[in-house]
């Protein structure tokens, strides 16, 4: 195997989607009619309990609380309310941690997240394959239950991560700051060690040409890092909302495209561009089933389509138009 060919395998294991996803529950047996009737199956449990859930049926794996408190926690998602804070836009802050499961995919995360936010923690635990303990409210149920539902029912995407921009990763704060930027934007980057010539764009933080006080205003760095590829360039755009983030997988004949809508409620009338000439019929969407794709069209070596409504998870595959 060449080293290019090497290169590329490692990308794409690096880039499967494996469900390490659980929720912690420690009700007893008797709450098990609330876990089917939600679609739940994966489940963490208190390592007295773990025999009995899975005789019960379900992927149950025991979790001390000493393992538990062990996990790197990880803020709950959703769009923050920022008071206080001047800006020259009215865009939404988003709390997403995509950036932090890509950022370190060998750690074990946890989310603890209050009731409403359940179904946005799973949907970022397998759209990018972290190995993440869901504790969340017993009324998410059934929302986490749709998300992890869908995940189950699809197999590993085996496409690498598709990226326009290089993060030369220092460890620092500061550059973890500029992925979470890049990533509310929905300006897809691969992590670094050094710059690498593979990407048009290598963003070194501390360098002459970014300064990391440049990074201070998110609105104005994100803006001129976005001037600097050219909207006709990027692999990724996204219209009709502020509020969605996406995960996109391709090697070329295939694609994989994951949609995580933070802001709470439905969104309707989504617009899509990929680079490259795809075709796909419908988005699996959790608790929507499947919802045809419209309005598609390929053209200038792009793909564009419309998603009518979106809730809070979405997989959308699609073949290299031939």
């Amino acid at each position: 195997m060449t080293p290019l060919l090497l290169a590329l395998a490692l990308q794409a294991a690096a880039a499967q989607v494996q469900h390490a996803a659980c929720v912690y529950w420690t009700q007893p047996l008797e709450s098990r009619a609330a876990l089917e009737k939600s679609g739940v199956r994966h489940i963490c449990v208190p390592p007295e309990q773990r025999e009995a859930w899975r005789a019960a049926g379900f992927d149950a794996n025991a979790l001390p609380r000493e393992e538990l408190d062990a996990r790197v926690p990880l803020p709950a998602p959703g769009v923050a309310p920022r008071t206080g804070v001047a800006s020259p836009t009215r865009a939404p802050w988003i709390v997403a941690n995509g950036w932090r499961i890509v950022r370190d995919p060998s750690a074990k995360y946890v989310y603890q997240v209050p009731a409403g936010r359940g179904a946005l923690a799973a949907a970022e635990a397998v759209a990018y394959g972290a190995d993440a303990v869901l504790q969340i409210d017993p009324a998410d149920l059934e929302p986490v239950g749709a998300v992890m539902s869908l995940a189950d029912s699809l197999a590993p995407a085996n496409l690498p991560s598709v990226a326009d921009i290089a993060v030369v990763d220092d460890g620092t704060a500061a550059t973890g700051e500029v992925m979470n930027l890049l990533e509310r934007r929905n300006l897809l980057f691969a992590i670094v060690k050094t710059p690498s010539p593979r990407y048009p764009i290598n963003i070194a933080l501390g360098s002459r040409e970014y300064p990391v006080e440049d990074a201070a205003d998110p609105s104005a760095f994100a803006l001129e890092v976005r001037r600097r590829l050219t909207d006709e360039k990027r692999s990724l755009r996204v219209f009709g909302s502020e509020v969605v983030v996406c995960r996109f997988l391709s090697d070329g004949s295939r694609a994989r495209l994951y949609l995580i809508n933070y802001g709470g409620r439905e969104v309707q009338g989504l617009r899509l561009r990929l680079r490259g000439a795809f075709r796909g019929t419908d988005a699996q969407v959790a608790g929507g089933g499947r919802v045809a794709l419209e309005d598609q069209s390929v053209a200038n070596g792009a793909t564009e389509f419309s998603l009518p409504r979106l809730t809070t998870y979405a997989i959308v595959d699609l073949s290299a138009e031939r």
